[in-house]
């Protein structure tokens, strides 16, 4: 089996992946699996697959590794959430396409786990940075305070002995 890439995109805020790479992926042809899509409508609500936009084809083109193969299909290409993905997997019926929706599945549970690892450590960042400001006026007022402490006193004025 040769190796596909496939490209996940941010649209909608949704992460999803183009009807043409899930086909490559599932070894059948995109025709094919639009095809099961639209018989079996009534398992692909909104949130699992929907059409792109004149508009998010274009912002596609732009992201895209290899843009002929969304550029020149004819309609609006169809894309994938995860859930849709694994969806699609039940309807193609094909033992690839079975080990391949377990593989994307697993591919958006780790993809997920990288998301909440990259909030995780920007939260932890802000804290820092939070907590080193409140350093930073502590040290300041700290410095503020013993500077007069390290300046010399002035020697007292002696008493002139004599006339």
């Amino acid at each position: 089996m040769e190796s596909l890439k496939i490209a996940v995109y941010r649209i909608r805020k949704e992460m999803v992946v183009l009807d043409s790479d899930l086909a490559a992926l599932y070894g059948v042809k995109t025709a094919r699996l639009n095809q099961q899509v639209r018989r079996n409508a009534d398992r692909f609500p909104d949130d699992f697959a929907f059409t792109l936009t004149a508009e998010e084809k274009r912002e596609v083109v732009a992201k895209c590794n290899n843009p002929k193969k969304v550029l020149y299909f004819r309609g609006l290409p169809m894309v994938f959430t995860e859930h849709g993905a694994l969806m699609a997997a039940t309807v193609l019926n094909s033992p690839i396409a079975a080990r391949m929706g377990i593989f994307m599945v697993r591919a958006f549970v780790r993809m997920r786990r990288e998301l909440v690892e990259e909030d995780r450590i920007s939260r932890k960042l802000a804290e820092i940075d939070k907590t080193l400001l409140i350093h930073d006026e502590g040290l300041r007022d700290l410095y503020q305070k013993l500077m007069p402490l390290l300046e010399p006193e002035p020697e007292p004025a002696r008493r002139k002995i004599g006339f």
